[in-house]
């Protein structure tokens, strides 16, 4: 269907709460009205737009306190939030097709809306992710951001933050879905990461101002990710996560899942590995996203040099260990004392970047930075 300017807002529809004509604030507090009825009931809320076209009469049904929702108004006047409504111009094409898109998202940042039109790809994984893990979310967000693609994500720790500090690295536009009203950073320890997020793109959500983050919002939110997103990279995720949730609203709108590999026996490999079992497409660099979105991977600066993902404490032991005598797994795992899971999460991280070979007897070797196994030299 098509959609209208909303009030006196901008071309794209956007209600800012700075807006000083009466028209913008009257509609604002309708939608705000809207949203508090709808946002844990999205379906209902979309039914009745694309039923109605347009919100006209929806005050007269709404229960809403007029004192809650000036106090609304009033936070996002504060924070400099605007909203974005489902029937406005500029709202998000990619979420507007959904059964279930939010009826209102309250947008903070300095960028502008149009960017949610741009290729978007998301980057989700767990909140404990390895360090290989998230130094691959790290370097697939800044390639994917070089290359001009939004790289979204949920502000989460682990392989989210990740994922937004390699766009933000490469002077690239990002991304935050969150799960709480849009006054509220979380979790905390993310301010600074989100207040950077804000300065080039955006952070979004369908909550209320004053929303508390539970526990039952974050999967609700996830939809929004994947919705906004022509592709979903999921990194590394446990059997039972938020990041298959994702991959699973990607997969019912629709929209394209990639899954990074990962060792067998590793518990954050177990997500990745079962989508790869049920045809997802391996991701196994920025080259891979590229490609299934059809734009062409731009040359690297010519001053920049390939950066080595920083090893952990185990990652290092073994690498002196076989640099110093080339050995079988299960004799390496003894002389470390490290559990065959341990240890086949750790060499994962090595043999991806190229530092461990298997030889054809099964011993593992170092390989150099020449790219020889080090054999006799030691």
């Amino acid at each position: 269907m098509a959609r209208d300017s909303i009030a006196n807002g901008s071309e794209d529809g956007v209600l800012d709460p700075l807006d000083p004509h009466p028209e913008t604030q009257s509609a604002l507090r309708e939608w705000l009205a809207f949203q508090n009825a709808f946002h844990l009931r999205p379906e209902r809320g979309i039914e009745w737009l694309a039923r109605k076209g347009e919100l006209s009469g929806w005050r007269a049904r709404s229960r809403a306190a007029a004192s809650d929702i000036d106090a609304q108004r009033a936070v996002l006047r504060r924070c400099r939030v605007r909203a974005l409504p489902w029937l406005a111009p500029g709202y998000p094409r990619g979420l507007h097709r959904l059964s279930d898109a939010a009826p209102l998202l309250l947008v903070r940042g300095e960028g502008e809306v149009a960017l949610l039109e741009r290729p978007c790809v998301a980057i989700v994984g767990s909140r404990a992710a390895s360090v290989y893990g998230l130094g691959f979310a790290r370097e697939l967000g800044e390639a994917l951001a070089r290359a001009g693609v939004v790289v979204v994500s949920g502000l989460a720790r682990g392989v989210d933050a990740a994922a937004h500090e390699g766009a933000l690295s490469a002077g690239g536009v990002t991304v935050a879905v969150q799960a709480c009203g849009p006054e509220i950073v979380y979790p905390a320890q993310h301010r600074g990461l989100a207040r950077r997020i804000r300065a080039r793109g955006l952070v979004l959500t369908e909550m209320p101002p004053g929303t508390p983050p539970r526990a039952p919002y974050f999967p609700l939110r996830n939809r929004l990710i994947s919705g906004l997103s022509r592709v979903v990279v999921v990194v590394e995720a446990r059997r039972r996560s938020g990041s298959l949730i994702t991959a699973r609203h990607a997969l019912d709108q629709g929209v394209d899942v990639m899954a990074v590999p990962g060792a067998v026996g590793v518990a954050t490999s177990e997500g990745p590995n079962r989508l790869l079992a049920e045809g997802a497409r391996p991701c196994l660099g920025a080259a891979d996203v590229l490609e299934e979105l059809g734009i062409d991977e731009p040359e690297p600066p010519a001053s920049s040099s390939a950066r080595a993902v920083p090893l952990s404490g185990e990652g290092r032991r073994i690498l002196a260990s076989l640099t110093a005598c080339p050995e079988s797994r299960d004799a390496l795992a003894l002389r470390l004392g490290l559990s065959a899971q341990s240890l086949a999460t750790h060499l994962l991280e090595l043999e991806l970047e190229g530092r461990v070979v298997t030889d054809r007897d099964g011993r593992l070797r170092v390989v150099s930075e020449r790219g020889e196994d080090i054999r006799r030299h030691r």
